[in-house]
């Protein structure tokens, strides 16, 4: 079925030079997966997650059209970004790594997203950060959905409460929730779980699905999926 997504993997030993390609064919997935569930293809952001990845690495990709991109640390962003961002007009930036309070202001400058808010104080202090900075990012409230204890994330039992708190007492509008699923774990489960707390929690936004299941992940609603190495390739 998917003729296009074994044409791109073959072009991987091309290098960096496959990237558009590969970023083709996972939206052409992407769209698919979209129209079975009858959504529209639109609906869904595709986050290239370049984490890892320096400047040249990620210009392919530009190139071709990816406006939306994805880092885990914001020191490494910083040092790749800003340069990036001015070149090209409309680039959105995602933090989908965690977040420690002493990086907030550095973030709420750089960032036009935050999808790894999961506790009070990053949550409070982000909310100082986009005041004083003037700014108003996207915020996802990440889920904690296996209740990992190496994860980061609210539980699950605390997610409806911890987006009204954020929502009434701190004057944030969370855009979503996010959650990464134990990778021992069917994903498809995690989806519809993070799925039904959105509901609960009167939020749109469902940040889920990576690499391996971002279809899946489009099936049971994702708004925005995160997607690296079927783009970028493999990390060193």
């Amino acid at each position: 079925m998917w003729a296009g997504a074994e044409m791109s993997r073959n072009r991987n030993d091309l290098g960096m030079d496959g990237a558009a390609e590969r970023l083709g064919d996972i939206q052409t997935r992407i769209g698919a997966a979209a129209v079975e569930q009858g959504r529209n293809p639109s609906d869904v952001t595709l986050i290239a997650v370049s984490k890892t990845f320096d400047a040249d690495a990620i210009r392919p990709v530009i190139a071709a059209g990816q406006r939306h991109f994805g880092e885990n640390r914001v020191q490494e962003a910083s040092a790749k970004w800003p340069a990036l961002k001015a070149q090209t007009p409309g680039i959105v930036l995602h933090l989908i790594g965690p977040l420690q309070s002493n990086k907030a202001k550095e973030a709420v400058a750089l960032f036009d997203a935050i999808h790894s808010i999961d506790r009070e104080k990053i949550a409070r202090v982000v909310a100082a950060e986009m005041e004083r900075q003037g700014r108003r990012l996207h915020l996802f409230v990440q889920v904690n959905t296996g209740e990992e204890p190496q994860k980061a994330g609210v539980m699950p039992a605390d997610a409806v409460a911890f987006v009204a708190m954020c929502r009434d007492r701190l004057g944030l509008e969370i855009a979503g929730l996010m959650c990464i699923p134990p990778v021992d774990e069917e994903p498809a489960v995690h989806f519809a779980f993070l799925a039904k707390l959105a509901r609960e929690a009167g939020v749109a936004g469902l940040s889920m699905g990576m690499s391996d299941d971002f279809e899946t992940a489009v099936e049971f609603g994702a708004s925005h999926v995160r997607v690296g190495s079927a783009i970028f390739g493999g990390r060193g």
